[in-house]
């Protein structure tokens, strides 16, 4: 059997990895420009890919088990791209199986530094949003109102603006 459904194989699951890298450009404005809603639904585009990828994974397998058995091995070993590469003895095909394994490792580390950086932002925004209800509820509001020196009873006072409620 020939390589061709194997890279075909690839090639889908590169192009399912790339619509998962432009969802992460798209979530990151939502993120910057504070859209939940339209987060929620990016949110709900990314899991319904995820289990495209995980059927394009399966589709991988099989072609790999597929290409194995063509070549001679019975066993279900599931190699690599670089120990399959080993295995092929065409110079073409085995070129063009290293430069789809190369492509898909580029699409998937960029994609892995994209959902890092989404990643820290959501984090600054929970803690901007940490900060700015701390900040907002740091004084009561009996606190805020004017009274009279002489007339303030002894209440129990915060120590400082980051105390936490236990």
């Amino acid at each position: 059997m020939t390589l061709t459904t194997l890279l075909e194989a690839l090639e889908r699951l590169d192009e399912a990895h790339l619509q998962m890298l432009e969802l992460a450009a798209v979530k990151k404005d939502a993120i910057k420009t504070n859209q939940v809603d339209h987060l929620i639904q990016l949110l709900n585009k990314e899991s319904k890919h995820m289990k495209l990828i995980e059927q394009l994974e399966e589709e991988r397998m099989q072609a790999a088990y597929a290409f194995l058995q063509g070549v001679g091995i019975r066993s279900n070993l599931n190699l690599n791209l670089t120990e399959l590469s080993r295995l092929v003895f065409d110079p073409e095909e085995k070129q063009q199986l290293l430069h789809m394994q190369r492509k898909l490792s580029g699409t998937l580390q960029r994609l892995q530094e994209a959902n890092t950086l989404n990643q820290q932002l959501l984090e600054q925004a929970l803690s901007y949003i940490d900060f700015s209800i701390e900040s907002m509820s740091y004084y009561s509001e009996t606190e805020a109102t004017y009274h009279h020196p002489a007339g303030k009873t002894a209440g129990v006072q915060r120590s400082g603006l980051f105390d936490s409620r236990a």
